[in-house]
């Protein structure tokens, strides 16, 4: 205790010179957070930079994918999470007794897939692709947690952009927006 009658927080005794002790840091760190933490909040907690962090997530994500672990890194912008693997998704909703009550219409499904494929996108370019008034699917999706906005363009009326969220890599079953499939297929 400190003279004021604080707790001081224990300096961390952990040895952090190997790759695979650093992602097993970040694994515990991540396991027990249970969502999605910012790369700031745990390189603050590390006391490690946030390229150090960034690292050991690469490292982190690598060893999971390499030794075929029933979870995976994944990683959205400057978010990390520990998730089920995808190939387990059936067996996990199985157990979990989930039914999967969530369906997208068609008109959802295609202003996702130019959310995905183009963000940050504004409903203006949204519009432009679909041909169509997009703001009442943008809504929707934005109320399913599936897409959110991430500012605002700096053009004639400043209009919201759009980017997927953590939850659309989830629904999708994608490690990150690099496990979308080519625009061709």
């Amino acid at each position: 205790m400190t003279q004021n009658g604080h707790d001081q927080q224990a300096a961390l005794d952990i040895d952090t010179g190997t790759a695979g002790e650093r992602a097993a840091i970040l694994e515990a760190l991540l396991f027990a957070r249970g969502e999605a933490e910012e790369v700031s909040v745990l390189a603050t907690a590390l006391g490690w930079t946030p390229a150090a962090v960034h690292r050991a997530l690469d490292e982190l994500g690598a060893l999971l994918n390499e030794h075929g672990r029933g979870i995976v890194l994944q990683r959205d912008g400057t978010r990390a999470e520990l998730v089920s693997a995808p190939r387990f998704g059936a067996l996990v909703q199985r157990m979990l007794m989930i039914e999967r009550t969530v369906r997208l219409s068609p008109a959802a499904l295609e202003t996702l897939a130019i959310v995905a494929y183009r963000q940050p996108v504004t409903r203006p370019e949204i519009e432009a692709v679909r041909g169509v008034d997009s703001s009442g699917v943008l809504s929707n999706l934005a109320a399913r947690d599936l897409v959110e906005t991430v500012g605002r363009r700096n053009t004639l009326g400043n209009p919201h952009e759009y980017a997927t969220t953590a939850a659309f890599l989830n629904f999708f079953g994608l490690s990150s927006l690099e496990d979308l499939p080519a625009v061709g297929e």
